[in-house]
């Protein structure tokens, strides 16, 4: 497809019928989904029949975000029910790991290989990319549904089918269904290759968190804290998702990395890390839209210019973090992939990642790579169009904060 979409709704969004049954039904729910901590918590001990949600440090950090949540302006009856369900499943994903751990205490002796880790800013080619190098069979990855459910109910262990894929089959359906373009700014199937940035979350420490709603309180609160701790809960998640599905070296992508270098060097030694790198303006304004657009899933109206202008903030900040932390990781261990190299040379891009890893790429992983993209074209589903007008920004502004980071990688 060649189409253009024009997002004209931003601030004010229309729904079609049929999203707008959806979220009224959401709206109904309301009074029985409180954004309160000490409910959430015993819904997710009475969903799961369990009690220990492992380490407490996690309560601060909870009624933080909690905090931030309540303090949208805007926030509607849908989106309430809508962040109550994500943070039920967060506490329910602690719960199953802590009872995991308790019964096999044998996880903490599994061996992590050094992972191979994509970081890059969203629209620099991190997912398709993501995907091209886990078409292969080589790397251990989490589809969409395992990611948001990465340990199973005591009751549904072993199910066939997976009651988890399911259960995101009806969540993929209701997102289309009220954000019928988001596909066009990041397909999300059930099975699509999905990046750890939901595992950090089950720790309530992530940047996951600022990318679903608008919560400074959140942001200031977690760019003061040192990620380590977060980073080996992930670890410890990646060990038992291991053992209960196999799998030999981890295949890994999250933008929150940029700003995590030090960190991510420091809890995965050894790990191998592609940057990825293109034009930060066009790529700014592409993660705006998306950002302002799938607001619309818990508050209206959206005020579109004040996100822009906090994400743009955001962004100078993640880009000059990795303008000064890039060096932790030397080149042995290390690439930069320019998005327009990526584009020409699809293969040979997975081809040089998987020479730096050490693995093999013989017919077979070429093949799955090249299978994988007669699939994928870029832009087959169209694309949404964004302008420095629609969020009220400046490109000579945007230029200028990012000048560091293209001097550093562009140029």
């Amino acid at each position: 497809m060649t189409d253009v979409v024009r997002l004209n709704d931003l601030a004010k969004p229309e729904f079609s019928g049929e999203a707008q049954q959806i979220l009224d039904m959401m709206a109904a729910m309301a009074p029985q989904c409180p954004l309160d901590a000490d409910a959430l918590h015993a819904q997710a001990s009475a969903d799961t029949g369990l009690s220990d949600f492992g380490p407490p440090d996690y309560r601060e950090r909870f009624d933080v975000y909690l905090a931030a949540l309540r303090e949208i302006d805007g926030l509607h009856d849908a989106g309430v029910v809508n962040f109550y369900g994500q943070l039920l499943q967060l506490l329910k994903n602690r719960l199953l790991l802590t009872d995991l751990l308790r019964r096999h205490p044998e996880i903490g002796d599994i061996e992590l290989h050094p992972p191979v880790v994509i970081a890059g800013l969203p629209r620099t080619g991190t997912t398709h990319l993501h995907n091209l190098l886990a078409a292969a069979p080589t790397f251990r990855t989490m589809p969409y549904w395992e990611s948001n459910e990465p340990f199973p109910l005591p009751n549904e262990l072993g199910a066939e089918p997976d009651p988890r894929r399911a259960r995101m089959d009806v969540a993929v359906t209701v997102v289309n269904t009220v954000m019928p373009y988001f596909p066009l700014m990041h397909e999300m199937t059930t099975d699509h290759v999905h990046e750890e940035i939901q595992l950090l979350a089950n720790d309530i420490s992530t940047m996951l968190f600022e990318t679903l709603a608008e919560v400074p309180r959140w942001r200031d609160y977690y760019r003061a804290h040192d990620q380590t701790p977060h980073y080996q809960y992930l670890a410890t998640q990646l060990k038992a998702m291991q053992f209960l599905r196999g799998g030999r070296r981890w295949l890994l992508k999250s933008p929150q990395h940029l700003e995590q270098v030090p960190v991510l060097n420091r809890v995965f030694p050894g790990s191998i890390v592609v940057f990825t790198h293109r034009d930060p303006v066009p790529v700014a304004l592409s993660m705006v839209a998306m950002i302002t657009y799938s607001a619309r899933m818990h508050r209206t109206p959206v005020p579109v210019e004040q996100i822009a202008n906090s994400w743009i903030e955001r962004l100078e900040q993640m880009l000059n973090a990795l303008v000064r932390d890039r060096h932790t990781i030397g080149p042995d261990r290390s690439i930069d992939i320019r998005f327009d190299d990526f584009m020409a040379d699809e293969i040979g891009v997975a081809e040089r990642v998987y020479a730096l890893a050490g693995e093999p790429f013989g017919a077979p992983e070429r093949g799955a790579v090249a299978e994988y993209l007669s699939g994928h074209q870029r832009g087959r589903l169209g694309s949404v169009e964004t302008s420095c007008e629609m969020f009220g920004l400046r490109e000579d502004d945007l230029r200028t904060r990012f000048a560091p980071y293209v001097e550093r990688f562009l140029t």
